[in-house]
């Protein structure tokens, strides 16, 4: 597949490609404030790339568990000088990671060319039109209430058959708002509205999101499921994640979401080698 990101191209499926994590934030689940400072986050953005990212994501609001909304203003505020600044060194698509259709237009101006829409194009009626008429590639998301009150008791009874549901109307809501296939990709949420036991079926069955035909994106990095399943520390959070990017994209995952961009391609160069063995041969 062909993955158009405003003027890049990507590939799709040759490898697993990998998205880095930049968030602007005083208060993210996992390096909340450690990018805070514009120049900071600039240069985790540049180091990203340099460790083979093949596309850096920037976000200005935090979407942990129990988070409260930041302004479009104080969004825009943190992450439009980034992009700026990033859009001027890399060569790389640069992703926002908004919900707001104001936040993604600024963005977009100053270099951005993907929306990161956690909320599957729903709570901006105006951010559907914008992605249409940009040309940018979108991520429509999977999850279950908003992250303030998504894991007050999250329940599904089928959660692969409903994630699976619900991507399936978000990209033919895309589609009829008149976004390309071509610039479509679904995220299963990993996180978002869902228990440890969510979380690790929806790993395991990633497979079933094949039907759709669109690119397949995953964000395990860091998240709370590992540390309830191997125990606290960052270290056995980050070593449980290269565990699920490696099923994930064992199991049909086409990007990868995550911190440690390193880490990340050394595992998946041994993962797409075990998908495709003659690739490695002489």
């Amino acid at each position: 597949m062909k993955l158009q990101c405003g003027s890049f191209a990507l590939t799709v499926g040759k490898r697993t490609l990998i998205m880095g994590i930049v968030n602007v934030t005083p208060d993210s689940f996992s390096d909340g404030g450690l990018f805070f400072n514009r120049t900071d986050a600039v240069a985790h953005g540049r180091a990203l790339a340099a460790a083979g990212a093949d596309i850096v994501d920037v976000g200005g609001e935090s979407s942990r568990p129990f988070s409260e909304p930041v302004p479009a203003q104080e969004e825009i505020r943190r992450v439009v000088p980034v992009i700026e600044e990033l859009a001027r060194h890399l060569s790389i698509p640069i992703s926002i990671d908004t919900r707001k259709a104001e936040v993604a237009r600024h963005a977009i101006a100053a270099g951005a060319s993907m929306v990161n829409d956690i909320g599957a194009l729903q709570p901006d009626p105006a951010m559907a039109h914008l992605v249409a008429e940009s040309g940018v590639a979108v991520v429509v998301m999977h999850m279950k209430g908003t992250p303030k009150s998504m894991q007050v008791d999250p329940h599904y009874e089928d959660v692969v058959g409903e994630v699976r549901g619900f991507l399936a109307d978000a990209v033919q809501r895309a589609q009829q708002a008149g976004i390309d296939p071509t610039r479509i990709i679904v995220d299963p949420g990993i996180g978002f509205g869902k228990t440890v036991t969510h979380n690790l079926l929806l790993i395991k069955h990633l497979s079933a999101l094949q039907a759709l035909e669109v690119p397949v994106l995953i964000g395990p990095s860091r998240k709370s499921f590992i540390a309830k399943i191997l125990g606290a520390g960052d270290e056995r959070r980050e070593v449980g994640t290269q565990a699920a990017v490696a099923v994930a994209a064992l199991n049909g995952a086409h990007i990868v979401r995550v911190h440690d961009v390193e880490r990340t391609k050394h595992t998946l160069k041994l993962v797409d080698a075990i998908k495709n063995p003659a690739s490695c041969d002489g």
